[in-house]
């Protein structure tokens, strides 16, 4: 069918109905709709799979964090723009200064502390080589070269500040005045003078405390010395090791000898060539004096008040100021240390006796000595009053947290309560971790970095909420101070006296206005700090709005570095050099396991000192440091929690799982009880570059010692099993299953174990006939080892079907050395002699007992016997003699399982070949496709194996027609007539046999089970075997025995019957019960005769019973023949399948 084409110029008239565009937007809408439920959806399963609630940031899981710093764009030239020329050069000196002891400040804060205190650590002492000390002191050389450089700068800088502020305030008449000083007070640079001297004291004081840094120091100068005396060993150029000499030389005054601080503060400032007089310029002496006063009044009123922040640095910094002043300095003591850094404690009154020459004239003895009493007071009431203290702060702490997580209004109190809090706990745990402290104590102080840790979390948890909040305090607190300052600003234009000084201070109302209309970084809020020193002058504040204004710039400051603040006050990386209060603290929380969950908030706290770690330099990787302290805080965790917790879990489960054996007293109201599943329902502890899962290693421990005590003892599987569904119900512990075979191992005995000792194995083991199995006599185990068909085949799949062949000829020999001692017995005078009698005994009275052997005579056989000796352990040569057939037996039952087991193997393995009558010859196929030689033989084999596997599965090897043909010929011969007397010692025999055989059943019921056995058709087999060989069948038979047997057993039980109803009519119970007992002991009796006769008849199947020798004789002969005249041959002849 032809298609017409629309030519493209023709189209439909377009026709807008308006109706698609309604449909787009039904599409539209059902899609939109259909994405907000699969975003809903989404967001549920997303918290469905969460551990946390809502959308709360996590500490230890979040790959980022919001940073709410502030940068400054703008140089600190652009921030100081006023018309006022001169100021706005002062301010940006000043600011610079300023700026400049911050840097340096952190540098020393993050590089030189962290660098010089962790000098030594990570090597433990046991393991330092010969040389190792020198090769860290060599590697740290460059690192003290360095630190050389930054003390010069501090030096530099200290000296510049000092001539900037002298300049400024200077006494001399012909100086030329800068701006009018009298009623400016630079405070926060003399704060900052402060601050950078305290650097230096930190550094001494490191340096002073510092044992291994000074001992490698002089093992490095001996070691230097021993290669100036022979450079030419070490490869180094004489003229290279002088300069590098006096370089250490100067490293050592300079750095190591305490003196850091005492030469910056005694170098030289006067410098005529700058013409700034400091020594003799009394008015900076006075300025000095009087800002040390200030800051030390602003100090002593806050030191101890719940608000407390940085007083203590602070209470630093103005010691240190008055080293620079000879003034009399025996202030009030009011804090008897301060911790500079880490472990580094700083004393007072030491400080004061060893650097300002002056106050140590002015102490006396005595006045130290209360020093240092009241430093002792100090200790034993903050020791006395700590636990109150903690406990107090606990519920401060987590009453601030519930408000913190509740606030989603703008509630900026607590943002400020929280950091002061902080800083007191900081300054509080800091203050009291140099002494021996009690245990209470160590516990209270850890509660105490828990708590620090939990605040730092709590604002990291609600960044979101502190991130918006933090821009609006600042612009709220900036519009405050804004106010404040306009209202001066507007005071001051009021009036109309202009004067350079006045001048000044609208200049300075108006930079602090420009700097304040910006983003609230630390350049604009110095810049505010100096321009407000200018500004206060002239009475600008009234005191009630002075006061407002520096405590609205003080909140300001507090918010801006909010989070640098909390995490600095929160940093607990101190605990690096308090490690030894962590097993305790460990011990604790394993005692307390209720409040587990606390131990997140200890390892955050460990966490801390890493990145402290990495400025490490005296290694050759910092990551070595990291690894010694990954491995000690693993130790010792391991050894104080969870592998504690291990044991106690284990100990747990196994006294409840053998409750039955009342091991020990467990009833909680005596002894206590403890919850350790709190431990289980932790989260994942984040540790390093690891996660340490205390549910899976507990699990993981548990799983392991189970599975290896099962294998150890197979038969304890149950009660493993036991303990894991306990583990589970009471501790949600999901354990996995061990997976090991609870009776059996498939493997059993190895054949060629049993093969290489088959005289021990047949002693050892009983054979049962009708399930083709051989189980253990006796075990020192709690379980019995057993073979059977499937063990065997196992073997023979392992070692391949030749190993058959090689078992039935061991076999063999080990039955030659049995019949030779079988033959002994026979030849005995005292056997031979009553068998020969009982032979002519049983001819003659044949007719009278009707053709049976009578009973009577088999048990006088049995006595007789006895009569002869018995053995040490009571046995009689008969029953040696039973013994000897039962091992016959057990090889003859052995061979069975061999052939039993190879049909088995070969089945398995040929299950693959769809029919065994018709096969392929692959070998032919290959030659007509033309392939390769190599495919050619491999099909030649294939097609050899598949025709043994075939032959081998279809008829297997008639071993027992072979072990009857190989020995048959010697026992039928004239020169072993003594032989022939057997057949009449098989009725004593079988009913030694039942004695036997009944005492062992017996025994199973007894507690000791020594002895015990349930079946040994060992005997039966190896009877029919022997009679086979001596082909005496039919002289057996002839005794007609088991039926002597049941005739006895009957007519003696009729007779108890019979005796029974007689006494049943004079009702004598102990006679009754004595009937009783008899008659279960006949009924014993005969059964256990007729399952002999039911194995032994069995038995006889395997050697063709139904035939005598010369019958089987005569039936080989007809074969021949036939054979001959069919002219093909198409059975194997008997001896054939030895061959296979």
């Amino acid at each position: 069918m032809a298609v017409e084409t629309i030519a493209p110029d023709w189209e439909f008239d377009r026709f807008d109905d308006g109706s698609q565009k309604i449909h787009t937007e039904v599409q539209l809408k059902n899609y939109s709709k259909f994405l907000e439920e699969y975003t809903s959806q989404l967001k549920g399963i997303e918290e469905a799979l969460d551990d946390s609630i809502g959308d709360v940031w996590d500490f230890t899981l979040d790959p980022i964090a919001l940073k709410l710093l502030p940068y400054e764009q703008s140089s600190l030239l652009e921030l100081i723009k006023t018309d006022n020329k001169v100021l706005n050069k002062v301010i940006t000196v000043y600011a610079a200064l300023c700026s400049e002891v911050k840097k340096l400040k952190y540098e020393a804060e993050t590089k030189f502390y962290n660098g010089l205190l962790y000098y030594g650590e990570g090597v433990s002492d046991t393991s330092v080589v010969e040389g190792e000390s020198q090769i860290q002191m060599g590697r740290f050389i460059s690192f003290l070269q360095e630190l050389s450089c930054f003390v010069s700068r501090c030096y530099e800088v200290v000296v510049n500040i000092v001539h900037q502020l002298a300049a400024l305030y200077s006494s001399s008449k012909g100086a030329t005045k800068i701006i009018e000083s009298s009623g400016v007070h630079f405070q926060i640079v003399y704060e900052h003078l402060g601050e950078l001297l305290v650097v230096l004291l930190t550094l001494d004081e490191i340096m002073e405390n510092h044992g291994t840094l000074k001992d490698h120091w002089k093992m490095y100068k001996r070691l230097l010395k021993s290669v100036h005396h022979n450079p030419g060993k070490f490869s180094i150029p004489e003229d290279k090791l002088k300069p590098f000499e006096k370089l250490l030389l100067k490293l050592e005054g300079q750095l190591l000898d305490g003196m850091i601080l005492q030469s910056c503060v005694e170098q030289r400032f006067d410098d005529p060539g700058e013409g700034v007089a400091v020594a003799k310029n009394g008015a900076f002496a006075e300025e000095f004096a009087f800002n040390i006063r200030t800051i030390f009044t602003s100090v002593e009123s806050k030191i101890g008040e719940p608000s407390e922040i940085d007083q203590r640095d602070k209470y630093c910094r103005l010691f240190v100021l008055l080293s620079f002043l000879s003034c009399d300095a025996s202030i009030l003591i009011l804090v008897p240390a301060v911790t500079l850094t880490a472990n580094i404690i700083w004393f007072p009154d030491t400080f004061l006796i060893a650097k300002v020459p002056a106050a140590a004239k002015l102490m006396d003895k005595k006045s130290l000595q209360a020093i240092r009493a009241q430093r002792d007071t100090y200790l034993q009431q903050r020791a006395q009053t700590l636990t109150k203290d903690v406990q107090s702060y606990y519920v401060f702490v987590t009453s601030w947290m519930m408000k913190m997580e509740s606030i989603l209004s703008k509630d900026h109190k607590s943002d400020k309560l929280a950091d002061d809090l902080n800083s007191r706990c900081n300054v509080f745990v800091q203050g009291i971790l140099y002494r021996p402290m009690t245990k209470t104590s160590v516990k209270a102080l850890c509660r105490l970095v828990e708590l620090l840790k939990a605040v730092e979390h709590t604002f990291h948890r609600r960044s979101m909420v502190v991130a918006d909040s933090v821009s609006h305090i600042t612009q709220q607190l900036q519009s405050q101070a804004l106010n404040a300052i306009g209202t001066a600003k507007k005071r001051v234009i009021s009036d109309k006296k202009y004067s350079e000084q006045r001048l000044d201070v609208l200049s300075s109302l108006v930079l602090a206005e420009n700097a304040l209309s910006g983003p609230s970084t630390k350049e604009r809020r110095l810049v505010v700090s100096l321009a407000l020193c200018v500004g206060t002058q002239l009475k600008t504040f009234k005191d009630e709005e002075l006061l407002p204004l520096q405590l609205v710039l003080k909140k300001l400051d507090l918010i801006s570095e909010l989070r640098e603040r909390v995490k600095l006050q929160c940093d607990c990386s101190f605990l690096y050099w308090h490690r030894a209060v962590f097993p305790i603290y460990l011990d604790d929380v394993y005692d307390n396991a209720v409040d587990a969950a606390r131990i997140h908030y200890m390892f955050s706290a460990l966490r801390d000192s890493v990145l402290s770690m990495l400025y490490a330099k005296h290694m050759e990787l910092c990551d070595q440091l990291l690894e010694s302290y990954d491995k000690e805080i693993m130790d010792v965790f391991k050894e104080h929690l969870l592998d504690k917790l291990c044991k106690e879990i284990e100990k747990d489960l196994r006294l409840s799982v053998h409750t039955h054996l009342k091991l020990d007293d467990r009833n909680p109201f005596k002894v206590g009880m403890k919850d350790l599943a709190h431990f289980f329902s932790l989260k994942p502890i984040r540790f390093f570059n690891r996660f340490i899962h205390i549910k899976a290693y507990v699990t993981h421990y548990l799983d392991k010692t189970f599975y290896n005590l099962t294998t150890v003892a197979l038969h304890d599987w149950a009660t493993y099993s036991e303990m894991r569904n306990l583990a589970t119900q009471r501790y949600g512990l999901t354990m996995t299953e061990a997976h090991l075979p609870s009776q059996t191992l498939e493997q059993g005995l190895d054949v060629l174990e049993i093969m290489r000792n088959i005289h021990v194995f047949v002693s050892r083991y009983l054979y049962n006939l009708n399930n083709q199995i051989f189980i253990e006599k006796a075990s020192n185990n709690k379980h019995l080892n057993t073979i059977n068909i499937r063990h065997i085949a196992n073997s023979i799949r392992t070692h391949g079907t030749g190993i058959m062949n090689t078992t039935v000829n061991f076999t063999y020999q080990f039955l030659r050395k049995k019949f030779y001692i079988f033959s002994q017995f026979m030849y005995d005078e005292h056997i031979k002699s009553r068998l020969i009698k009982d032979i002519r005994f049983f001819r003659e009275t044949k007719d009278q007992s009707d053709q049976k052997y009578p009973f009577e005579r088999a048990e006088k056989f049995n006595r007789g016997i006895r009569k002869l000796g018995i053995t040490p352990d009571g046995q009689s040569y008969l029953d040696q003699f039973r013994q000897l057939i039962s091992q016959i037996g057990n090889a003859m039952g052995y061979v069975r399982m061999i052939r039993s087991g190879g049909l088995h193997c070969c089945s398995s393995a040929i299950r693959f070949v769809p029919d065994l009558e018709d096969i392929v010859n692959f070998e032919e196929l290959v030659k007509e496709e033309g392939l390769s030689e190599e495919t050619q033989r491999a099909a030649s084999v294939l097609d050899s194996v598949l025709g043994d596997l075939t032959s081998n599965s279809a008829e297997g090897t008639e071993y027992f027609k072979m072990l009857v043909a190989v020995f048959a010929p010697e026992f039928r011969s004239a020169k072993n007539m003594h032989l022939r007397n057997f057949y009449m010692i098989v009725p004593p025999l079988t009913v030694n046999f039942v004695e036997h055989s009944i005492s062992c059943k017996e025994k199973l019921n007894k507690k000791n089970k020594s002895g015990a056995a349930f079946t040994d058709d060992g005997f039966a087999m190896g009877v029919a075997y022997i009679l086979k060989l001596l082909d005496q069948y039919l002289e057996f038979d002839s005794l007609h025995w088991f039926q002597a047997v049941r005739d006895k057993y009957k007519k003696e039980m009729n007779a108890v019957v019979k005796e029974q109803n007689v006494q049943s009519a004079s009702q004598d119970e102990k006679l009754l019960q004595t009937m009783n007992l008899t008659q279960k002991r006949l009924d014993i009796y005969l059964q256990e005769f007729e399952l002999l006769h039911f194995s032994l008849s069995s038995a006889r199947i395997f050697f063709r019973a139904d035939k005598t020798a010369a019958e089987e004789t005569q039936e080989k002969k007809d074969k021949e023949e036939a054979a001959k005249a069919g002219g093909a041959s198409d059975g194997s002849t008997p001896t054939d399948p030895a061959s296979k």
